[in-house]
């Protein structure tokens, strides 16, 4: 039996459980989603996802706990990984030298897991007050559109040459692909639409 650990620090970490299981449920798959914060639950697992939260904050934890080895040494064993939101800026890549604030495009990237190659601008799409939910095509999943949540979402500025590119939003990358790494600027948590969780299970060894 497999197990995908959600990274539990802070965020959207009970929602995110709760989809995993109902996509592993629905996939009809032998597994488990567990809430995981030490080295020693992270090296049991087959998948990881980090949720949406607070970027700042959950970088430093992630250097508290002193877990941002074992959050590398994750990618580097090819386990799948999953970065939603507050996620998708942590497992930026450190070669961009900074993930930009879009407000003073001055933000220090110390607390980026550095594991994708992607170039983030965190709140993209506003504040809290001005978040919104839309529908975007992400053929990946399926022919019908999906819908998206955009709550203080970043957006994926640029990405490398083998980063291949899973959704937009007005032209602006909101998903995107590297090898098992998967980056959503949205909450797919926070909706009944599985097909994100599901598709991010295709790449966890089951």
């Amino acid at each position: 039996m497999f197990v995908v650990g959600i990274l539990s620090l802070q965020g959207d970490v009970s929602e995110h459980v709760e989809m995993t299981k109902n996509a592993i449920s629905d996939l009809g798959l032998a597994g488990d989603a567990i809430e995981v914060k030490t080295g020693s639950q992270l090296r049991t697992l087959d998948g990881l996802i980090i949720p949406g939260g607070e970027s700042t904050t959950v970088g430093k934890l992630i250097l508290k706990c002193g877990i941002d080895k074992e959050l590398i040494r994750l990618k580097k064993n090819s386990i799948p990984i999953m970065g939603t939101c507050a996620g998708l800026i942590l497992i930026g890549n450190h070669n961009n030298k900074k993930i930009h604030n879009n407000k003073n495009n001055k933000y220090n990237n110390k607390n980026s897991l550095g594991l994708m190659d992607i170039k983030v601008t965190r709140n993209a799409f506003g504040r809290q007050k001005e978040s919104f939910e839309t529908e975007i095509k992400i053929p990946k999943i399926g022919r019908e559109l999906y819908p998206a949540v955009f709550i203080r979402a970043p957006l994926i500025e640029s990405v490398g040459d083998d980063v291949e590119i899973l959704a937009e939003y007005e032209e602006m990358v909101v998903m995107a692909r590297q090898d098992n790494l998967i980056a959503v600027a949205f909450h797919p948590e926070l909706t009944s639409d599985i097909r994100i969780h599901n598709y991010f299970l295709g790449f966890v060894k089951t």
